[in-house]
């Protein structure tokens, strides 16, 4: 599928490139994709910053089965876009060529979530048979360290509330943050927050710990598809926890090691590399249980639900 709607277009100042861009756009939603290439190929040739452009062409060419030229493409996407809006490092490791784990910018995530935020609840629910916090919150409601209520929770990657709503009921003051501010807006609509935020999840945990804020709960569902390397956040999850609070969290799975980028541009993390993420971190797992999220084309994914506990 070609990925070059609205949503991904940044101009590239020159109303003629525009032009052809989107005139190339149109050839490809018609099914002349050979034809919409030589048209971004002229695109960028008038154009030779344009990432938006370069992008589609990259786009394209993959879905032409032309590898090289996507690769190249994205390369060219890549450097004239160092925030990465768009994905190109992503859709390069996805085709072997660079780190096969880069780290997703910031830029490109509120970005994806920004696009989603309206219609996500649908999406996940009614389509993807999301059940992230249903899982965490029996998860964590099994673990013999777990009280039968929570006095401070804090949903990392908030999203537009759904963990938040799950665990309302157990929780006496329930913080969200996001780096979306229109997910943040959906959640707000939810009124099950006492605070809510906007801003990067590994910082603010950083600030929370320095101001000597202590969660008895900090929880993250499906948001660590979005991290190649657990340990940065594990640490700052670990530094934000009360005395004997846990670290609650989903993840994508593979029966291999390491991590591996799924074609659906989401990190899958090995159980082996989750619990070396949380020994670096000082914390000890309680759980780590194989369950499934959610579906992809119908069929569901592995993935592992996760508590651990803080010192």
């Amino acid at each position: 599928m070609v990925t070059t709607g609205a949503p991904l277009f940044v101009s590239s100042g020159d109303l003629i490139a525009d032009r052809r861009y989107r005139w190339a756009i149109e050839q490809a939603r018609a099914g002349d994709l050979a034809g919409a290439a030589d048209i971004l190929v002229q695109t960028v040739e008038l154009a030779p910053a344009f990432a938006t452009a370069w992008f589609a062409l990259g786009a394209i060419r993959d879905a032409l089965g032309d590898r090289a030229g996507a690769v190249a493409a994205f390369a060219a996407a890549g450097e004239a876009d160092v925030e990465d809006y768009h994905g190109a490092r992503l859709h390069l490791a996805r085709l072997g060529a660079g780190p096969l784990t880069p780290a997703m910018t910031e830029t490109y995530v509120r970005r994806l979530f920004e696009h989603h935020a309206p219609g996500f609840d649908a999406a996940m629910l009614e389509h993807l048979d999301y059940r992230a916090p249903a899982l965490l919150c029996e998860a964590v409601q099994r673990c013999p360290a777990a009280p039968l209520r929570l006095g401070t929770m804090l949903d990392l990657g908030c999203g537009t509330g759904l963990a938040g709503a799950a665990f309302r009921p157990l929780v006496d003051w329930l913080v969200g943050v996001d780096l979306s501010p229109a997910m943040v807006e959906e959640a707000r609509r939810k009124g099950v927050y006492d605070r809510l935020v906007v801003g990067e999840l590994t910082r603010f945990l950083r600030d929370e710990a320095a101001g000597a804020a202590a969660y008895h709960l900090v929880l993250a569902a499906d948001v660590f598809v979005y991290c190649a390397d657990l340990r940065p956040i594990a640490a700052a999850a670990a530094r934000a926890l009360a005395p004997g609070g846990l670290f609650a969290f989903t993840v994508e799975t593979h029966a291999g090691t390491g991590v591996l980028l799924r074609d659906t541009l989401r990190y899958a993390h090995a159980a082996a590399e989750v619990r070396e993420a949380l020994q670096h971190a000082g914390l000890r797992p309680l759980a780590l249980d194989c369950a499934s999220t959610r579906t992809e084309k119908g069929e569901p994914v592995d993935g592992l639900v996760v508590v651990a506990a803080g010192r």
